[in-house]
């Protein structure tokens, strides 16, 4: 295995590669985002969103899913 080049993007440290905020409000998630954020994915992009947001928005997170998932 080699490493990667000096200067590259997977440099820094892992918090700072980890630390994503909610793509609503952007509030920052310390390390990995938690288990009770919502991911979703839009035109490609994956999204956090924190649990705050997830819960006001809940019908209309729902209401884009197809009936096979509810």
């Amino acid at each position: 295995m080699t490493s990667p080049p000096v200067g590259s993007d997977q440099g820094g440290s892992t918090a700072e590669r980890h630390r994503l905020p909610c793509a609503r409000c952007g509030t920052p998630a310390d390390g990995p985002p938690p288990v009770t954020w919502t991911c979703s994915v839009e035109n490609g992009v994956r999204q956090y969103f924190c649990d705050a947001c997830s819960r006001e928005n809940l019908r209309a997170i729902e209401g884009r899913l197809d009936s096979a998932w509810w």
